[in-house]
């Protein structure tokens, strides 16, 4: 006999009490009264929960029960469907986003340096958590990513925006790699179909010409006198921002006149080691009345255990009046100035510069035979500074070099 809503008021002793078809309430001497569904699947007898009376009514569990049969009778568990749906749920819930883009992150910990992971965190933890960190990370669609990126792009951050989307696209693929999720939906995003066509231009770098004047505003700078001697020190040296950002007291040999970057904050995961001139060492020296008691050489004005953050060069040239040029452009003009002055110093120019040769019979030659090259090459760059600094004449790197 059916249950009806009258009897089921009624019932209060312990047992089972059917409804037809493997549907029935089981009260326990507890008093907890629990809708159950007994069905045999692959000849074997199981019991499904559907629900505790009076919160599930016994329309409703009839109507849960004949959606299970059909799930039965099409050879599907529908207690093995339950439990798989959810597990799914609970890994949506544990790899959303943020918490998947950080066990990215920290995989490629090998690959970049401390400032470039903090960089690129930071991109993400400004410009795409807010909207969609805390979701699973196979439920965000992929014009979700899309419009996340566009909106970087219409603040007029072109470079950002593309940067993210590159970074949203490696952290899926990343995902679906490591299990993650199952696939990876993000594959069709392609920046030149969601991002408008740019002229694509290299960091803008101070010409030759424009040296003198530079150089005397540099001198003038009335700014703080950390951010003056970092970005001396940047172009004596040829460093990356980030490398004159972080460098550490503890990274110099003040005796052999050497700065020495080790490589797990090298852009080539490589140690650098970086001949000080006279001028270089002048610049560490006035610094050390305002930083010997700190780790950083340059720390930040502001926040004193951190180092000066990334835009703070480019804003202080901009201020000066180069609002088009970056601070990593001197890289670029020490290349070309060099290169121009002696071309049989290429090889030296690029392992002043930390570039890496694919050759790794030749790198290793390289860096045992080039120090003393790179020596002279930094003490006539610095020399060079200053001569076109105060607009007298230039010694030429081969004569500097035979003397």
């Amino acid at each position: 006999m059916k249950l009806t809503d009258a009897k089921l008021r009624t019932l209060t002793t312990p047992g089972k009490y059917s409804d037809g078809q493997g549907l029935y309430l089981e009260i326990t001497p507890a008093g907890g009264q629990y809708w159950r569904l007994k069905y045999r699947h692959l000849k074997k007898e199981k019991r499904l929960a559907l629900g505790v009376y009076p919160e599930v009514t016994l329309k409703e569990v009839r109507e849960k029960a004949a959606t299970a049969r059909k799930d039965i009778q099409a050879g599907i568990d529908p207690s093995a469907a339950r439990q798989a749906e959810k597990q799914r749920k609970l890994t949506e819930a544990e790899n959303t986003l943020q918490a998947v883009a950080s066990d990215w992150l920290q995989h490629q910990s090998n690959k970049w340096t401390p400032d470039t992971k903090a960089r690129i965190w930071q991109t993400l933890k400004a410009d795409l958590f807010p909207l969609l960190g805390d979701r699973p990370l196979a439920l965000i669609k992929p014009k979700e990513i899309m419009r996340a990126v566009q909106k970087i792009e219409t603040r007029g951050a072109a470079d950002q925006a593309s940067r993210v989307l590159q970074r949203a696209k490696a952290i899926y693929r990343w995902a679906a790699t490591h299990g993650r999720i199952e696939t990876n939906p993000m594959l069709d995003l392609v920046p030149g179909e969601i991002l408008k066509p740019r002229e694509v231009t290299h960091r803008a770098a101070l010409g030759e010409r424009e040296l003198p004047e530079f150089l005397q505003r540099l001198e003038n700078y009335a700014g703080d006198p950390t951010i003056k001697n970092a970005l001396k020190l940047l172009i004596l040296t040829a460093t990356r921002p980030g490398e004159v950002r972080g460098a550490r007291w503890d990274e110099l040999h003040l005796d052999d006149a050497l700065w020495v970057i080790p490589a797990e904050r090298m852009k080539m995961r490589q140690e650098h080691q970086i001949p000080l001139s006279r001028q270089a060492l002048e610049v560490i020296e006035a610094m050390r009345p305002l930083s010997s008691d700190r780790e950083l050489i340059f720390p930040s004005p502001t926040y004193r255990s951190k180092s000066i953050s990334e835009n703070t060069f480019n804003s202080a040239m901009r201020r000066m009046g180069y609002g088009t040029a970056t601070a990593h452009g001197f890289r670029s003009t020490f290349s070309t100035i060099t290169n121009e002055q002696d071309r049989t110093m290429g090889d030296v120019v690029e392992r002043a510069l930390a570039h890496k040769d694919r050759n790794k019979v030749r790198a290793a030659y390289l860096r045992s035979t080039f120090l003393a090259d790179r020596v002279g090459l930094m003490q006539w760059w610095a020399d060079y500074l200053d001569q076109r600094r105060i607009g007298a004449e230039v010694i030429q790197l081969k004569d500097h070099r035979a003397a």
